[in-house]
């Protein structure tokens, strides 16, 4: 008797089944997250227009707000729209392709969400503590020295969980616990061996927000140790700083709670791991446009004439 072969089908079709505990309650979710969704594309599209038309606005602090908002514009663009019609109309399904392409690109512009923050640092460091070097370090020959391997360090670790997440054989259920794909939540779908992606996933954890964390971290204590030390001036100084720290605080304590509630499942909901690993991407572009048009205040009185003017 010959033996029985199965034939084993990886999934080509998952399902998007985030807060399906809510069951008739779902479409409810439309409301609040339209709401962020409309604030964040508005907020954000007006702080990048007022930085890209005034001329007063082109030194490397402001540039580096405006690619903050062009991120926070992009960001939504490649989950909210279809998790809205999910809650609105019941289209829960994605292509495997579609699935892994919404991973890369929410994946690599929250990995420049980061990166920016790192940056704003830096800017910071050299006009706080080393003004005379300023305009030499943040000219655009020497800024490229920071910026371009940090651009490759995001584009590639990103590329490569990706590409293995794609490489695995999906042939148990189809059905993603979220409102959209993230890597973890598909992974765990797998029926082969996910050791060296949850490795890979962790990895590229630490290499991008870890390590972020940790120069931004050391660059503001230096910061502070020189203003404290440089009387008025340098608490004056100081004052564009506390607006990058307070959009780094919240940020990093939404990404820290969404990352821990995915893992430690012991007693969690469903729900409460998916709302915040949903509202860490988009609270926060919705959140930094507001706190960078009302604490600097050269973009709030150029953001106060436009909107006066049209």
């Amino acid at each position: 008797m010959e033996p029985r072969t199965e034939n084993i089908t990886s999934h080509q079709l998952f399902i998007l089944n985030g807060f399906n505990e809510l069951g008739a309650l779902r479409p409810v979710l439309f409301v609040p997250f339209f709401i962020m969704f409309v604030v964040s594309l508005s907020a954000n599209s007006l702080l990048l227009y007022v930085v890209v038309s005034q001329r007063s606005l082109h030194s490397p602090m402001y540039v580096l707000i405006a690619g903050m908002a062009c991120v926070d514009v992009c960001l939504p663009l490649f989950f909210v729209p279809g998790m809205l019609f999910s809650f609105l109309f019941d289209w829960r399904g994605i292509s495997l392709i579609g699935c892994l392409v919404q991973i890369y690109f929410v994946h690599l512009l929250g990995a420049f969400q980061s990166t920016l923050l790192l940056l704003m640092a830096l800017d910071r460091y050299f006009a706080i503590c080393v003004p005379l070097y300023y305009h030499q370090r943040m000219a655009l020959p020497g800024f490229l020295r920071f910026v371009i391997p940090l651009v490759v360090r995001n584009v590639l670790l990103v590329a490569l969980v990706v590409i293995l997440a794609g490489s695995l054989p999906f042939c148990s259920v189809n059905v993603i616990n979220h409102c959209f794909c993230e890597h973890m939540a598909l992974v765990e779908l797998a029926c082969g061996s996910t050791a060296v992606n949850s490795v890979l996933g962790l990895t590229s954890v630490f290499c991008i927000s870890v390590v972020d964390f940790f120069f931004i971290t050391t660059s503001y204590v230096v910061i502070f140790s020189s203003a404290l030390g440089s009387g008025k001036s340098g608490m004056k100084a100081l004052h564009t700083c506390v607006t990058h720290i307070v959009v780094m605080t919240v940020s990093l304590t939404l990404i820290l709670v969404a990352f821990l509630s995915y893992r430690i499942r012991n007693g969690l909901p469903a729900w409460f791991r998916v709302f915040f690993s949903t509202l860490y991407l988009l609270f926060s572009s919705c959140f930094n446009p507001i706190i960078y048009g009302i604490r600097t205040t050269e973009i709030r009185q150029h953001i106060l004439k436009t909107l006066s003017c049209s």
